[in-house]
Parts: structure tokens; sequence; C-alpha cells
């Protein structure tokens, strides 16, 4: 189709011009001053309060089901965990008022600078352009980590943010979620070496851990398998902190984002 100039047909049939599509479908007045104006008043105001830190956390969707059509390693999948962390670090290169970034599992928490103004301090905006940009890189950078075993389908990651207004706040905030990861990460490792090394099924490995404490699983671990749960992987126990790191580069400076274990 021809729009905005002359089509002629010979024939029989005549000649005319043709309108342009966006001259139909543009109303007569200005957009922005329209009568259709008010329905902006039914956004929600979801500006950040200011002088907090502001962290967004995504977390997997049904990723144990995930995990289990992706036949990932357990209890520990250092691909999985390589591409979770790959991802954050795409998340940091695009947003760089981030200023720390935590990650374990299948969750990772990214802090905004107290002084952000990205989005006008937006949630929503925040929220959805962090779990957008970890989606998509985790699906970009999948084959590096998995080579040739595919996708079946993509995965999904809800999101949350929160604000923090002091040091202290933040600190414990993420003292938490470490917490978390040892907490999970000491029965993940227990529950698996019972079922792999000490031949139970996953119902007798659960009945086995039923009012245990950390004591009696690190027990279990070096007194039945020899295995030193404080020897186990760093980023197993501890996972994954991504900062900004400033290195000096002759007569000029370059900001690089570097992985750490804490």
């Amino acid at each position: 189709m021809v729009i905005g100039k002359v089509l002629s047909i010979r024939e029989g049939v005549r000649s005319g011009v043709v309108t342009p599509l966006a001259r139909l479908f543009t109303c007569t007045g200005n957009m922005a001053k329209s009568k259709y104006e008010y329905v902006r008043n039914f956004e929600t105001d979801d500006t950040c309060l200011r002088n907090c830190y502001i962290v967004v956390r995504l977390d997997g969707r049904n990723f144990h089901k995930f995990a289990e059509q992706h036949n990932f390693t357990k209890p520990n999948d250092n691909r999985a965990l390589g591409l979770m962390s790959r991802s954050a670090h795409s998340v940091m290169e695009e947003l760089e008022d981030i200023v720390i970034a935590y990650g374990q599992s299948d969750e990772f928490s990214f802090v905004f600078k107290r002084t952000s103004t990205w989005f006008k301090r937006r949630a929503s905006k925040l929220m959805t352009h962090v779990a957008s940009q970890f989606s998509s890189s985790y699906v970009f950078y999948w084959k590096e980590f998995f080579g040739e075993q595919p996708l079946l389908y993509p995965p999904g990651f809800d999101g949350r943010v929160v604000l923090y207004p002091s040091n202290r706040n933040l600190k414990d905030y993420l003292s938490w979620r470490q917490a978390d990861c040892h907490i999970n990460n000491l029965y993940n490792t227990v529950f698996w070496t019972l079922v792999q090394k000490g031949g139970l099924t996953t119902v007798q490995a659960e009945d086995r851990l039923k009012g245990t404490l950390a004591a009696d699983k690190n027990e279990i671990l070096f007194s039945e398998f020899d295995i030193n749960y404080n020897k186990e992987s760093a980023v197993h126990r501890k996972g994954t902190t991504l900062i900004w790191e400033k290195v000096s580069c002759s007569k000029w400076f370059d900001y690089s984002c570097s992985v750490g274990y804490v």
C-alpha cells in the first residue's frame, strides 16, 4: 500500500489520494490537553521517600520446577549461580546508581544509593526495569553457562521494593539475606548428601533432619561423610556480592563491577 501519495489504478478504477494512517487516528487537539487527560489521575504516586536506600529484590518464580526441568545439579549448580551473577552484573552496568548487589540461590537484591534520582525514584519504574533487565540477561547469557543445553522456556522473576533509612537497617537487611543463605544451604547440603551418598529417599532424608539444629547437621556431614561444611565453597555458604571497584588506568579512572564473597 502507498500511503500519502497519489495512487493511480488503471482499467476503469479512478485514481485518488490515500490518506496517511496517522492522520486518521490523530485527534484535532493537543493530546496532552485533551479531555482524556483526566485518566492520569488514576495513577498512584509511588515515589520513594528521599534519603533512603532503595532495595529491589528479585526472586525466581517457581524456580524449583525450573531447576528440575533443566537438570540443575543438587544441592548447588555453579552454572546457574554463575548465570545469576552475570545477569546481576548486567543490571548494575545498566543502572550505575546501584551501589551493591547481593545474591544467593534464585534471588538477587540491588541497593540504590540514597541520592539516586533514577526514574524520579518511582518504585514501579525501578522494579520493572531491574526485573526486565535481569530476566532478559538470564536468557541472553544462558548459552555462556549451559552450552548446548536448551532453555526449555523463559524464566520469570518477581520483584519488590523496600526502603531502608539508615546504614544499620541496610546492613541488617543484607545480614538477614545472608543468614537465609546459610540456613538453606546447610540444610540442602545435608539433605542431598543423605540422598546421594547415604542412600536415603527424599522422604527418609526429610524425616532424618526434622528437629535438627545447625550443630546436628554439621555433625552428620562430618561424622558420617567426612565433610567439613566450613570448607565448602564460599559462594554456596555465603552467597555472592557485587560492588563497584575504582580502577586506575594511566591518566583516567575506570569503574568496573567486581564480584566478591562476604
